[in-house]
């Protein structure tokens, strides 16, 4: 018994029965899915310590953190962990490192791993392009829908790639605009007499957003022993801007030197100011240039229909009568 004889005439009618054989298909791959999701093994031991870590600052058991979790982040995001775990088997080697580094700088959305990202493009990628053709299977022929197929499974492959681009420029956006206003707390703090260390965390506790939680991340690592250069230095590694490596480098080696720390962020907090206003000076040269697109597609033909469109009815009405009036006078 077919599912359109199940469902009735009317939901399948003529020449749509080819659905039955795809539906059939679809249930079947997420039912292999859903067993291999079944008997996956368990996540790394990075996500393990990082749990124990919020049981021992909340002092809550395991049982309470995981009933007052939503059903999504119980349910939802171990399935999917699971799918993305086996399709990152298919994952190239030679991108893995350049994925990685994206995703520090995206500051580690969901902690996916370079792995974990390859099977979400793979798992898109494969969702698109069967959605596509389940949808145009019975509306066009096997190679149409075939082409149709692939080109939405590329569309969906590349989708995760430009959102992490995207959400990397933000981020490095966000941090370029308070790091301004965190060298100048920074500054304030090393000459009211706190250490460099304590200062950056103060800075931390007090501005709000990822430079914050990168000066907390850099505070943490010197206190278990990493060196201050070594941690500010994967704080670069981590952010990937222009601004604040060449902040890093010159308080590597004015430390390095024996140069008064303050001395050093006051003139770099100034130098990072001046370099801001500069940039905000190119965006407003800018924007006339970037001014045309809209003025010329938009603005302007909406002036012009409401100037002259008036006038077109008796504009054309003249030209018709000098073209009768032209016609009537020859032989």
């Amino acid at each position: 018994m077919s599912i359109a004889y199940l469902l009735g005439p009317d939901t399948f009618p003529a020449g749509r029965l080819l659905w039955t054989p795809g539906a059939f298909a679809l249930l079947l791959g997420l039912a292999i899915v859903l067993l291999f999701l079944a008997f996956a093994p368990a996540r790394p031991a990075r996500a393990v310590s990082r749990r124990l870590d919020s049981f021992v600052e909340r002092g809550l058991s395991a049982d309470d953190v995981d009933l007052s979790r939503p059903f999504a982040s119980r349910v939802g995001r171990p399935l999917l962990l699971g799918a993305l775990g086996f399709f990152s088997r298919f994952a190239p080697g030679r991108n893995a490192e350049r994925t990685h580094q994206m995703l520090l700088r995206a500051g580690e959305p969901g902690l996916l791993t370079a792995a974990d990202f390859f099977g979400l493009r793979v798992m898109s990628g494969l969702i698109l392009g069967g959605g596509a053709l389940l949808l145009v299977m019975g509306r066009a022929g096997l190679l149409r829908a075939l082409l149709f197929a692939i080109v939405a499974a590329l569309i969906g492959y590349l989708l995760p790639q430009f959102w992490l681009g995207s959400r990397v420029r933000a981020r490095q956006q966000r941090i370029r605009r308070a790091l301004p206003n965190a060298l100048d707390m920074l500054t304030v703090g090393v000459e009211a007499g706190l250490a460099f260390e304590s200062a950056m965390l103060r800075v931390g506790e007090k501005i709000q957003g990822p430079l914050s939680r990168e000066f907390r991340r850099v505070v943490g690592e010197m206190r278990v022993g990493t060196g201050r250069d070594v941690a500010l230095q994967r704080m670069c590694e981590r952010i990937g801007l222009d601004d604040l490596d060449t902040f890093v480098a010159v308080l590597i080696q004015s430390t390095q030197l024996g140069v008064p720390i303050a001395r050093v962020l006051h003139e770099q907090a100034a130098e990072i100011r001046l370099k801001r206003r500069q940039r905000v000076e190119e965006l407003a040269r800018q924007a006339g240039v970037k001014m045309v697109f809209p003025l010329t597609f938009f603005i302007l033909p909406a002036l012009f229909i409401v100037a002259i469109g008036p006038a077109i009815p008796r504009i054309a009405a003249a030209l018709s009568g000098l073209a009768i009036g032209g016609g009537a006078g020859l032989p």
